[in-house]
């Protein structure tokens, strides 16, 4: 079996899809997370499990599965108390499904009645508000007004965060006293101090050597200042180096650095045997090189007694517990544990020939000691294990103290796929085999990532891609999708493609002419690889520096400077989405659509054409093609007030189904069974239609309706027109306490405006988060009457 899907629940005609995914085509057992809560955060619990296999590896294969184990939760007090608290959240929905009916049906004292004995709150007051000035009273003016106050009380970030993100990039051109900045450089180290807006970056290879100049950036000042020309030169300081990593401690104010491929080590990684090894600096800008590759630990300090020393922590980390050396791994620090993290990465050991990477390590500050969590790779394969490798990405999340870790390289493979460790119980979950095939980025090597927790989004700025080709397999600079984002909100995540920002921000210049639209923010960096990101959460900044942005077919040149460009160009970039602003306006275009649908049959033609053309036009972003064309069909009603016919409701009820009625022998097939289609040269433009006779075992198609054969009405039947013409008293109790003068000679709300405005108020709750408002869909949806056979 290769994918298959697992639906659970506490019956077997009511299950739920929990898990979809596939399986290695191996012997090695693999251990899924199911999940255990629904979209609303509640757990529910768990009777029957079914599989359902899908696919299998090969046509020649018949699916099988082995061997299946179950692991949960058993305790019965547990479970029992589990099971309350979702039967209490499904009564809730459904009571929450069936006033929102009520309201549709503009039964409002019922409504009332049941908020008032349930205790119930069906959505929030700000809500309500808007329902009554929209729906019942048709005051545009306070329903404006409401809009405002929601927007004041956050009801629209929940929208706002989830639309399409736009990247706003901007080059910065800062230099130190002497008008330099950084020379251009790949596989260099930076890290950011996000308290005092201060970027450090250290090392790198521009090509012919690595590097060991040591930078700051000031974004408040945008300046650059140089912290040391070599820091050879300097006590306890590391020496020239590339594809290391750095972090930056909150809480201290330290520096700690690790790993390096220096300019012997890079010969070597690509086959020069007569290159000599590389030097152990141990501060001492006088050693000797060595045949012994030792893993180095530093820490700077960039606060206190101690600002700009260095300290050589370890002369190799491998000694001690730690990771041996390596470059291309990923290092993450736990400022509030004051642990640092790191992971992966290929390992220098002068065998070249035999490709090694570095397990998972963590480093307790305050004890100045290594663990190793995770090996390599270990003898016996476990599902909770993450596979080495190099060039790829983690980034901790630290509310709930999770490492992300995805991508890279491994052998000769691009990789795809994301791991979630939870640092608590040392295990990894596989969120995803294969991300490109759910929407997400290709595989990519030597791509960077920064997390922002309180929005719990990662963004990714990829780098190296690999696309199969008719001569084999090219690898490439990720140039089409270079950025992306992925959202951890609910398991196992989503990805969003970062787009460039194509328009200014509405306000702005949302009236601007085509040409200055094509002439603004189009300044972005090309694509690249082997460059830093590092990532401001109190400003939500990102700030990009240096790569290579030129790169052949293939990269087996890849140290040789002839064949790369190299840039030095710093880049600051925000997230653009849809702001506060711009979801009134969207929602105020809809409520002037209706005022104005409602004044071509209230005032005068020209009262009317003027709130078109000022007021409604006002609210329009006029770049937009579909709103500009749904203004213009506006005034097809200042013509005919009736026409175009508004779309349908989603509470109207949908024509009745005219179905082929079964056989009385089902088992069986004769003439009396089959189905006739008789084909004539009748007038093509007559709809063909279907009749049918319940009294015989033989149905017919035609092209004529049977107008005597239509169904009979059931026995109190609810007539939904006759309900929605007849005002509920409560409509008028509301008119009076608003304090309307004319509450007495107000036009009376027709079946068919109602239904009108309903739709409007309905269609501004897209704007608002599931909690505040109705539950979405509705309650003659859910309620399935269209069964046959006597199923229920």
């Amino acid at each position: 079996m290769k994918d298959f899907k697992i639906y659970v629940g506490l019956g077997e005609d009511r299950m739920n899809e929990v898990l979809h995914t596939s399986l290695k085509n191996d012997t090695t057992p693999e251990t899924f997370d199911i999940k255990y809560f629904n979209n609303a955060g509640i757990r529910f619990p768990t009777r029957y499990v079914k599989i359902v296999p899908i696919s299998a590896h090969g046509q020649s294969f018949h699916t099988s599965i082995w061997h299946v184990s179950l692991t949960g939760i058993t305790d019965e007090a547990y479970v029992e108390r589990v099971r309350l608290k979702y039967d209490e959240f499904q009564e809730t929905t459904v009571l929450r499904h069936v006033l929102k009916y009520l309201r549709q049906r503009r039964l409002l004292t019922p409504y009332e009645s049941i908020i008032s004995r349930s205790g119930i709150q069906p959505e929030h007051p700000l809500i309500t508000k808007l329902y009554e000035s929209v729906v019942l009273r048709g005051d545009w003016k306070q329903a404006e007004d409401t809009l405002s106050l929601m927007s004041k009380t956050n009801l629209f970030d929940s929208y706002i965060h989830g639309t399409q993100p736009y990247a706003v990039w901007r080059r910065l051109y800062g230099t130190n006293a002497d008008g330099d900045v950084p020379s251009p450089r790949g596989g260099h180290a930076m890290c950011m101090d996000p308290i005092n807006d201060m970027i450090y970056l250290f090392g790198g290879w521009d090509g012919k050597k690595s590097l060991d100049d040591f930078w700051v950036y000031s974004v408040r000042e945008d300046k650059w200042q140089i912290l040391s020309h070599g820091t050879s030169e300097e006590k306890n300081a590391p020496g020239a180096r590339s594809c290391h990593k750095m972090v930056f401690d909150t809480k201290t104010g330290n520096i700690y650095v690790l790993g390096r491929l220096s300019d012997s080590d890079s010969a070597s990684a690509i086959g020069d045997p007569g290159t000599p090894m590389p030097q152990a600096n141990n501060g001492d800008s006088s050693s000797t090189p060595t045949r012994v590759c030792c893993s180095e630990f530093y820490r700077y300090h960039t606060r206190g007694i101690d600002s700009g020393k260095w300290d050589f922590l370890s002369f190799d980390t491998a000694s001690q517990g730690g990771p041996p050396l390596i470059f291309d791994h990923q290092m993450v620090l736990d400022s509030e544990a004051q642990i640092i993290y790191v992971f992966g990465g290929r390992v220098v050991d002068r065998e070249w020939d035999t490709v090694k990477y570095s397990g998972l390590y963590s480093y307790n500050i305050r004890l100045s000691k290594w663990k190793l969590l995770q090996i390599a790779d270990p003898p016996v394969v476990s599902p909770s294990m993450i596979p080495s490798r190099s060039g790829h990405s983690m980034v901790l999340e630290p509310l709930t103290r999770t490492l992300y870790i995805f991508a890279g390289q491994r052998d000769d493979r691009y990789l795809c796929d994301m791991f979630a460790y939870d640092i608590a119980t040392n295990t990894a979950t596989e969120l995803f085999s294969n991300f490109s095939a759910v929407g997400g980025p290709n595989s990519s090597f030597t791509q960077r990532a920064v997390i922002d927790p309180s929005l719990r989004e990662l963004y990714v700025f990829c780098g190296l891609t690999r696309n199969q080709q008719a001569d084999g397999v090219a690898t490439t600079l990720a140039a089409e999708a270079p950025n992306w984002m992925y959202s951890y909100d609910s398991a196992p995540g989503t990805w969003t493609q970062i787009l460039s920002q194509p328009l200014p921000p509405h306000g702005m210049s949302s009236n601007s002419s085509d040409d200055m639209h094509s002439e603004m923010y189009i300044e972005q960096p090309q694509p690249r690889y082997a460059h830093q990101v590092v990532y401001n959460p109190l400003k939500r900044t990102v700030f990009l520096h240096g790569g290579n942005v030129g790169v052949k077919d293939t990269i087996e040149h890849a140290w040789d400077g002839h064949q790369e460009e190299r840039v030095d160009d710093l880049w600051q970039m925000t997230l653009f989405r849809a702001g506060a602003e711009e979801v009134i306006r969207r929602a105020t275009y809809q409520l002037r659509q209706q005022q104005f649908r409602e004044m071509c049959g209230d005032t005068t033609p020209i009262e009317a054409l003027n709130f078109l053309q000022n007021d409604v036009s006002a609210v329009v972003d006029h770049t937009n093609a579909k709103e500009t064309g749904t203004f213009r069909s506006l005034l097809a009603y200042l013509l005919s007030p009736s026409a175009p016919t508004p779309s349908p409701s989603p509470m109207e009820s949908t024509p009745p189904l005219h179905t082929r009625v079964k056989s009385s022998k089902p088992h069986t097939v004769d003439e009396g069974s089959k189905s006739e289609v008789k084909i004539d040269n009748e007038d093509k433009s007559t709809p063909r239609k279907h009749s049918c006779s319940l009294e015989s075992d033989q149905d017919t198609w035609t092209n004529k309706l049977d107008e005597d054969n239509e169904p009979p009405e059931m026995p109190g039947t609810l007539n939904v027109q006759a309900l929605l013409e007849a005002e509920d008293p409560r409509e008028k109790e509301l008119s009076i306490s608003s304090g309307a003068a004319d509450a007495g000679k107000a036009a009376k709300l027709t079946a068919g405006r109602f239904k009108q405005r309903n739709e409007v108020f309905e269609s501004l709750l897209e704007f608002v988060a599931e909690g505040a408002k109705q539950p979405s869909g509705n309650l003659s949806d859910i309620i399935c009457v269209d069964k046959f056979d006597g199923q229920m």
